[in-house]
């Protein structure tokens, strides 16, 4: 069990879905924060995601909207800390989500760990579907800010 004390609000490590996961990336922490950060911008590193939309400044408690797989999600960030720890709550139809990233500065560059938990009627029904896309996609999103970063 993985904990990052860092963030105000925790992953539901009893949720029917949980994922961890991690990556070096060769890069400074301001550009790894610089691109994680800049919501709306997501989809041009990132194709998992359609369109992405922060309704403010960025801050805890700011709203956003984004698009995943075809699925419109509400956010609203619970912890922002410049360069260490950004995180959020999302609902969508059936589904309710806590994602959490945590970055770690190291001799390598930044170790960018990422993790979610998804709970709901839906993460029930379809718990091993859920476990596999959300295995892959937060990979995928890894990856993606690696190649942006490394740049």
């Amino acid at each position: 069990m993985t904990q990052y004390p860092l963030h105000a609000t925790a992953i539901n490590e009893k949720a029917p879905v949980t994922a961890h996961k991690s990556i070096v990336i060769r890069a400074s922490a301001e550009t790894v924060w610089a691109l994680l950060t800049d919501i709306t911008q997501w989809p041009n590193w990132y194709a998992g995601i359609q369109q992405a939309k922060l309704k403010s400044t960025l801050a805890k408690g700011a709203h956003f909207d984004w698009k995943s797989g075809g699925v419109t999600i509400h956010s609203t960030l619970h912890t922002v800390i410049p360069m260490r720890a950004l995180g959020w709550t999302g609902t969508t139809i059936g589904l309710t989500a806590i994602h959490n990233w945590t970055l770690e500065t190291g001799d390598d560059g930044v170790t960018v760990y990422v993790e979610e938990s998804l709970q709901g009627v839906l993460a029930v029904l379809f718990r091993r579907t859920f476990q596999k896309n959300l295995e892959q996609g937060m990979q995928a999103w890894l990856e993606a800010l690696k190649t942006a970063a490394e740049k």
